[in-house]
């Protein structure tokens, strides 16, 4: 089992991904605002979701906490890393590609971290529409709080020379929704 420790109070988890592909050059990013078009044979208007802003928390239920975790997300997809604490999700957050983003108000305890990423993220549903994956770290993160200090992650999503984490997949049904 590979071993996080911290080094001057801020330790460093790379993931070794796999599957990840580059989008193709001049691809076209999705717009951050809701779009409008209209369908000739149907004669209705439809609305596109928006893309979630970089940092959005998507789900809440540990907030309160001394504890910061960042999340680098150098890759070319967007994805929601998700902790869990115990069997219950805890917290989960978007972090858009070439992006990084950080929650500052995690509580004491110790996570499961689960991501996923992909392209066309559906927040009413939870997932990404095109080209999904899901993985998990396979240590858990502690975080804990004293009178002089407090727990502070870092956690980057692309592969890193010397990264110290290792990723597992997971089942998209196992994945915490």
């Amino acid at each position: 089992m590979v071993s996080l420790r911290p080094l001057a109070g801020v330790v460093l988890a790379s993931a070794l991904l796999t599957g990840f592909t580059a989008a193709p050059a001049g691809a076209a990013t999705p717009s951050t605002t809701a779009t409008v078009s209209w369908s000739e044979s149907a004669g209705t208007a439809t609305t596109a979701a928006a893309r979630p802003r970089n940092g959005r928390i998507l789900y809440d239920r540990i907030s309160g906490g001394q504890g910061v975790l960042k999340v680098k997300n150098g890759t070319s997809r967007d994805a929601v890393v998700t902790l869990v604490r115990g069997k219950s999700k805890a917290i989960s957050v978007y972090v858009r590609a070439r992006s990084t983003a950080k929650v500052n108000d995690v509580r004491d305890g110790t996570y499961r971290i689960f991501f996923t990423s992909g392209y066309r993220f559906s927040v009413s549903k939870g997932r990404f529409a095109r080209g999904a994956s899901y993985q998990k770290f396979d240590d858990r993160l502690r975080f804990t709080t004293t009178s002089s200090s407090a727990t502070i992650w870092t956690l980057t999503l692309n592969p890193v020379k010397g990264g110290n984490a290792r990723t597992s997949g997971v089942n998209p049904k196992d994945f915490p929704a």
